[in-house]
């Protein structure tokens, strides 16, 4: 099994977690059992769900601290196929226990619970935070893949360069089957110059780690789209709220790509 997706960007705002909770979604609706992990502490990614933090009583921070076990935190959603690990801000205390912890191996606790059942979902896909601390650096080295939201905007590239190092340097030491799945444009526009000018940019730069779709290989892109912005505060992902939109037919393609492989 060597579908364990990230979802990775230290930027915040650029469709991370839209991201991971569309794709699983996506994923699940094509009768593929998913493991949503929400591993940001903003939880964005289990509101969008519909799960409140009165609705569960433990989270991923337990499964991090040794205390519970993956069958005692996992929850089930209201898409079917689509199962979550639940987040809450109480993860952010997982930086300050990694740091002053002496443990051997303190970035493979994620992988080494992770391991124990992953091959029980077609898909794993893991949200992380906006930042390059323990908690990211857990995900990516239990990923197999990594992909990375662009947002079509002003400084989209800004910063890549630190993500793309850590992403080679966790390859060259704890993590050598990690790869780039692809980088995914969010927020697209073709009415703003802008946002043509990213997706030229990223073409012109990684063409080869972009998703494409149909006879004429066009670049998948995730569009500026209301429905999307909508779709969390109904507690729905945007496959189940809007199905005919724009958003939703971009991440149904998005899965499309992935299932290829």
């Amino acid at each position: 099994m060597n579908n364990v997706i990230c979802i990775a960007n230290q930027k915040g705002g650029v469709g991370k977690t839209t991201t991971a909770v569309n794709l699983a979604a996506s994923l699940a609706v094509k009768n593929k059992k998913v493991l949503l992990l929400d591993m940001d502490p903003q939880s964005n990614a289990t509101t969008s769900l519909g799960l409140h933090r009165n609705s569960f009583e433990f989270n991923i921070l337990h499964i991090l601290n040794n205390s519970k076990s993956f069958s005692q935190v996992i929850l089930k959603t209201n898409t079917p196929n689509l199962s979550l690990v639940p987040s809450s801000i109480g993860l952010v205390s997982f930086d300050k226990d990694y740091y002053e912890s002496s443990k051997q191996n303190r970035e493979l606790i994620l992988r080494s619970k992770l391991n124990e059942i992953k091959d029980e979902y077609d898909y794993v896909i893991i949200d992380s935070p906006p930042a390059l601390g323990p908690i990211t650096i857990n995900a990516l080295s239990a990923s197999d893949s990594v992909i990375i939201p662009i947002q079509c905007e002003f400084f989209a590239l800004e910063g890549l360069a630190q993500l793309l190092s850590t992403i080679n340097m966790l390859r060259r030491t704890i993590n050598p089957k990690l790869k780039i799945k692809g980088f995914l444009p969010t927020m697209y526009s073709n009415q703003n110059n802008l946002s043509k000018q990213v997706l030229e940019d990223l073409n012109n730069h990684f063409k080869n780690n972009l998703f494409y779709f149909g006879k004429n290989k066009e670049c998948i892109v995730i569009p500026r789209n209301v429905k999307i912005a909508e779709s969390p505060s109904f507690g729905k992902p945007i496959c189940e709220y809007a199905s005919d939109s724009k958003g939703s037919i971009a991440y149904e393609e998005l899965a499309k790509a992935i299932l290829k492989g």
